[in-house]
């Protein structure tokens, strides 16, 4: 069935109801008549009952005025109700779907499988009657919106009536974001709930990123003009000084509980316990319990009154490990109440994790992969690739990016731009975009060597919260960008390999952006950089012409 003909049949169906209902208002004012139908058919039937009842004042014919409106009112109320549960039968007898010309938008062929797709399923749990009148049911909230994949046993037909309904519900349409294209399957119980389609963000490749010795092809998703460009720039340079070097000096997920008990004597008392040395083989054999590739690394608590913060760390293999450490922490939290019965949990996370928040926690103790990358720029280089020269370069990382964010009382932000970078990629590889936030936590040095002829530069990065399997990284698009890099899936030759070498390729593909955005500061070139390629004379023409007029 195509968009076009399914619009048309839904719109018949609401003109319909409407029309049935004996009004041509719109459906917020008919949910609210039916609301008051049922509350007339309640309070009628109530009072009736009442008078039947008493007997005190026993019902007698012919009836009183009020025990007459009483029985209107009711009758009424029955009336518009069976009425309306027959009006969709009743207006719609059985039409046969568009799918069997076999032509799909624009009269071409379409493939068996998009036809079968588009196909009515049959239906599951009881719903029954054509797209429209599920769609029909979603609108007037008789079929909750997020029961339709397990209802109509068809994810992309899910999608689709899910996708018409808000267009008669917000009287908006949605027909910019695209629809076909996406394995809504996929994602069903993994990256999305309630999906009605799915947002286009542009690819580009910067590289080869010459980084341990190999070359990387590193995909960006963005839609800011000049970023891909400037790593690009960055890239090169780094090639052309005989590329960078990387370590991978940690690698834990880390997930903070917060129990309460009844005094902080006795919670003194379970931090001692659970920080013990003689304690953690225990605490360790229980937690790695719940995976084959969560281990238990450390614990650190922090204590405030009869509120403790317990922060456990572990490898993840080569998930990101979220759910990993969440599972090994309930473990445990249920081993400590043998001991601690008078424990109680407050939450699984007490931001002392802390995920998706800037924190000093992540910044010092790290969360995920923790990487340094560094390269030695030469002197030509930067003078021919980059445009300024070494004491520049030295002189303005200093004042920016360490004095300057220092002024702005920036936490783990001595950086350029490098959450740039790591959004791009995130996006790009089907991480989480939300953990860019301490993600990106970086510290850029640079420093004249050689005697003041080459450029050191290197980024520090504690928080690089990554993973090649789990999340998004199941979608085609983002599984392809990993494949690119060589990384897809899980390592099972080395369990966590391809987690650690994607963290590696973050950092230093930030190293490449921290190098080039800040040659164009120091030379003076951003503006016309970005003049360049981050305003379309396209947008600029029509800009104009719509001020003129």
């Amino acid at each position: 069935m195509d968009a076009r003909r399914a619009g048309g049949r839904v719109a018949a169906a609401r003109r319909a109801l409407a029309d049935a209902a004996g009004c041509s208002f719109p459906l917020p004012v008919l949910r609210i008549t039916n609301r008051l139908a049922m509350i007339s058919l309640v309070l009628s039937s109530c009072h009736l009952l009442r008078l039947c009842s008493d007997r005190d004042r026993p019902l007698r014919f012919p009836l009183g005025g009020r025990e007459v409106a009483t029985v209107l009112c009711q009758l009424a109320s029955v009336a518009y109700l069976l009425s309306l549960l027959g009006i969709t039968s009743a207006a719609h007898p059985k039409v046969p779907t568009s799918d069997d010309d076999g032509d799909g938008e624009g009269g071409s062929p379409r493939p068996a499988r998009a036809a079968a797709a588009d196909a009515v399923a049959p239906m599951h749990d009881g719903v029954e009657g054509e797209d429209e009148e599920i769609i029909a049911k979603v609108v007037f909230g008789a079929l909750p919106s997020h029961q339709l994949e397990s209802r109509l046993g068809d994810c992309r037909r899910a999608a689709r009536v899910r996708r018409e309904a808000l267009r008669l519900m917000t009287g908006r349409g949605v027909e910019g974001l695209p629809f076909d294209g996406m394995d809504y399957q996929a994602i069903l119980g993994q990256c999305c709930e309630m999906p009605v389609g799915y947002v286009q963000v542009p690819v580009g490749v910067a590289g080869p990123l010459l980084l341990d010795g190999r070359q990387y092809h590193v995909p960006m998703a963005t839609t800011e003009g000049c970023l891909v460009a400037s790593i690009n720039r960055g890239c090169k340079a780094i090639a052309e000084s005989g590329g960078a070097e990387s370590v991978l000096f940690r690698d834990a997920m880390s997930r903070a509980p917060v129990v309460k008990l009844p005094s902080a004597k006795r919670a003194a008392e379970l931090m001692s316990f659970v920080e013990a040395a003689a304690n953690f083989e225990t605490l360790a054999s229980v937690f790695n319990g719940s995976s084959r590739f969560g281990k238990l690394q450390g614990i650190k608590c922090a204590l405030a009154g009869r509120n403790l913060y317990i922060r456990f760390t572990c490898s993840t293999g080569d998930a990101m490990g979220m759910n990993m450490v969440s599972k090994g922490v309930e473990n445990v939290l249920r081993y400590l109440r043998n001991d601690f019965a008078d424990m109680d949990l407050i939450s699984l996370s007490g931001n002392y994790c802390s995920d998706k928040k800037p924190a000093a926690v992540n910044w010092i103790e790290g969360r995920g992969k923790s990487v340094v990358c560094e390269a030695t720029i030469e002197g030509a280089v930067v003078e021919n690739i980059l445009k300024t020269t070494v004491r520049k370069l030295v002189e303005l990382n200093i004042i920016k990016n360490l004095a300057g964010s220092a002024v702005a009382g920036a936490l783990g932000g001595f950086n350029a731009h490098a959450s740039n970078i790591v959004s791009a990629l995130f996006i790009a590889t089907g991480q989480d975009p939300a953990q860019n936030v301490e993600s990106s936590q970086c510290i850029t040095m640079l420093e004249e060597v050689n005697d003041g002829e080459d450029l050191h530069i290197s980024v520090a990065m504690t928080s690089i919260e990554v993973g090649t399997i789990g999340g998004g990284t199941c979608l085609a698009s983002q599984a392809a960008c990993l494949n690119l890099l060589g990384v897809r899936g899980p390592n099972l030759a080395s369990p966590g390999a391809n987690a650690k070498l994607l963290a590696t390729i973050v950092a230093g593909s930030v190293l490449a952006g921290e190098l080039s955005l800040l040659a164009a500061l120091a030379s003076g070139k951003l503006v016309e950089s970005h003049m360049k390629y981050n305003r379309s004379s396209k947008d600029v023409a029509s800009a104009a012409s719509s001020e003129d007029t």
